[in-house]
């Protein structure tokens, strides 16, 4: 009777950890692939800085680096750069399993860039009416707002 118990506890530890064998593995998967994404938002940022610095290079000899809409295009190129390294750092983030304090602090701030961009680039002529820029220009304001709250709100708290 004993030898039929250990084969039935044998079986369920062995049931029991096929489980959480393939979650660890799952785990690790993951892992490799926040890895990997990582490493990719830190070539899409090289690319992106090669290109902004070409883009100023050859705006120069041309001699168009004056032109407001050229310099607003390289705010653009450049904030759009700052988001990828926030997008990186909350990878980063979480893979180091930072506190979700962190995490959430890196999320409004890739969220704020996003929206300061939104606003700088903003062109009325490029919607089909006045309503409709003014009806963007709202939400872009009410988003930014949104996310000045929630920083503010962020930092109170953690002092």
């Amino acid at each position: 009777m004993a030898a039929d118990e250990e084969v039935a506890d044998a079986s369920v530890s062995e049931a029991d950890t096929t489980p959480e064998r393939i979650l660890d593995m799952s785990e690790s998967l993951i892992r490799y692939v926040e890895v990997v994404a990582a490493l990719v938002l830190v070539v899409l940022f090289a690319i992106g800085v090669f290109d902004l610095g070409l883009q100023i290079f050859q705006t120069a000899v041309s001699g168009d680096i004056t032109d407001p809409l050229v310099v607003v295009g390289f705010i653009d190129t450049a904030l759009l750069l700052f988001i990828i390294v926030e997008v990186y750092e909350t990878v980063v983030a979480y893979t180091q399993e930072s506190n979700t304090r962190r995490i959430v602090r890196l999320v409004i701030y890739t969220g704020v860039i996003a929206m300061v961009r939104k606003a700088i680039i903003f062109r009325t002529g490029e919607y089909s009416s006045e309503n409709a820029a003014l009806l963007a220009a709202t939400a872009y304001t009410i988003i930014i707002l949104g996310l000045a709250v929630l920083l503010l709100v962020e930092r109170r708290t953690d002092e």
